[in-house]
């Protein structure tokens, strides 16, 4: 008996750099914070004393497609920040870029 096994993989990788932007959108300082408020009062209730205060916010990650430079994919996380993740009039947002 004769057993013949033909395999052939190929194996592809991309060298170009993802890019990833991570926007944090908060409230303003002028802005009261009932949520956190919240949270820092039931830290409170677990015996965390040392805290002035608690402000929440939001975190979105945004993933690029290959192929788009540093320049391009903080414009565009700074537009989609200023024009979708935050309330301008009562949220302030800050732009980090990753490779």
């Amino acid at each position: 008996m004769r057993i013949t096994i033909k395999s052939r993989k190929i194996y592809s990788f991309s060298l170009a750099i993802k890019m990833k932007a991570k926007v944090y959108v908060t409230l303003r300082p002028s802005v009261l914070d009932p949520q956190g408020k919240a949270i820092h009062h039931s830290t409170e209730l677990l015996g965390y004393r040392n805290l002035a205060d608690i402000r929440q916010g939001k975190f979105f990650e945004l993933s690029f497609n290959d192929g788009i430079g540093e320049t391009e994919a903080r414009e565009i996380a700074e537009k989609i920040g200023k024009d979708v993740l935050a309330n301008p009039v009562i949220e302030d947002y800050r732009v980090e870029i990753e490779s």
